[in-house]
């Protein structure tokens, strides 16, 4: 039950109870510079005439919204001293880079979803299977792509074959990108274009950070004998505190740039831990962006359908994989926790009615 607590403000005649010099003190300042103001206002307009008093006016104001506008950007994570490599937005479009294994039926609902958003410059398919895709599967999408595209430049349609199965193999890099941006999604994830190029908008005003529709945290558990432990929240632990610091990559927009970044710079022990517990690279890759821009991911606010029925995320024991992976992969980065937490969400307030 709440309590609402009414606060008397000081009464600037002296007559409050709670009398105290430094009231009174503040209260003859206010009332000094209440009459000093316009006083002053109208020597400047003297002083300097009624034109060039407009055009100072004019400079004081412009200086204002730069300073301003600086700050929002910090805010959103936008640095223009960043390297040109990482920090320029795709303003072509972007590449949706799927990653799927063994569901064809559903590869081929999100590739028909995801050609016809505007936004889509390119689909990638992450093959990961022993065999691959037949041309049967091939000949269907290419002509879906086509089809289901609504503008006059078609995306470009490629699979990306790997010969083992290895969830590194989702951010392995691509060349010939003409985009900056990548959309990384599950094959049973669908994003509304509509929300989709919100995302993408948002994204271009921070290249460096992860911006996507499925937000995770982390909490600390304990700490002992000089040791941190931390506990892997779920999407019920972001929902009750309003609180996260990772994105997942099953629908999460980042720069083409941490593709490079994931394979080769970050370090092999992940990759190897990866492989063998088929689990985790979407935390690995959100630690990877932590550390590399020292800020929060920017959660989205949009509806996403899943359209499978099963993944990994429902398999028994999932949360305590979860646990272990981060914890162990906070000790490969040296004991340091790169993840920052944050409770802001990007909404746009065309779509809302009370904002």
């Amino acid at each position: 039950m709440s309590t609402l607590i009414a606060v008397r403000e000081p009464s600037l005649s002296g007559n409050d109870g709670d009398y105290s010099p430094a009231k009174e003190k503040a209260s003859t300042r206010a009332a000094v510079y209440g009459v000093r103001l316009p006083l002053l206002h109208r020597r400047l307009r003297l002083l300097v005439g009624g034109a060039k008093y407009k055009l100072l006016l004019l400079l004081c104001f412009l200086t204002s919204i730069y300073v301003l506008s600086s700050r929002t950007s910090s805010f959103v994570g936008w640095n223009p001293d960043y390297p040109s490599s990482v920090s320029a937005s795709s303003r072509g479009g972007y590449t949706v880079l799927i990653n799927t294994w063994k569901r064809n039926s559903l590869l081929k609902q999100s590739v028909a979803h995801y050609a016809s958003c505007r936004g889509t410059d390119a689909i990638h398919i992450v093959w990961s299977e022993t065999n691959p895709p037949s041309e049967n599967l091939r000949d269907y999408l290419r002509k879906t792509v086509i089809k289901k595209s609504q503008s006059a430049h078609k995306p470009n349609f490629r699979f990306d074959i790997n010969k083992e199965d290895n969830l590194n193999n989702r951010f392995k890099p691509i060349e010939d990108l003409r985009a900056d941006a990548i959309f990384s999604v599950d094959d049973d994830v669908i994003v509304p274009c509509g929300t989709l190029d919100f995302a993408f908008s948002v994204w271009q005003t921070a290249p460096r950070a992860m911006v996507g529709f499925v937000p995770r945290m982390h909490w600390l558990a304990e700490e002992k004998n000089g040791g941190v432990r931390y506990t892997y929240g779920g999407w019920w632990s972001v929902w009750w505190t309003g609180t996260y610091s990772m994105i997942l990559s099953k629908a999460a927009f980042f720069h083409k740039r941490y593709l490079e970044l994931y394979t080769n710079k970050m370090p092999a022990s992940i990759h190897d831990y990866v492989r063998r517990e088929r689990n985790c690279e979407d935390i690995a890759m959100s630690l990877l962006v932590a550390n590399a821009t020292g800020a929060p991911p920017i959660w989205i606010k949009g509806q996403i359908r899943e359209i499978g029925l099963s993944g990994i995320s429902s398999l028994k024991g999932h949360n305590d994989k979860r646990n272990t992976c981060l914890n162990d992969f906070v000790s490969l980065y040296g004991g340091t926790m790169p993840l920052v937490s944050t409770n802001t969400k990007a909404v746009d307030a065309k779509r809302e009615w009370f904002w």
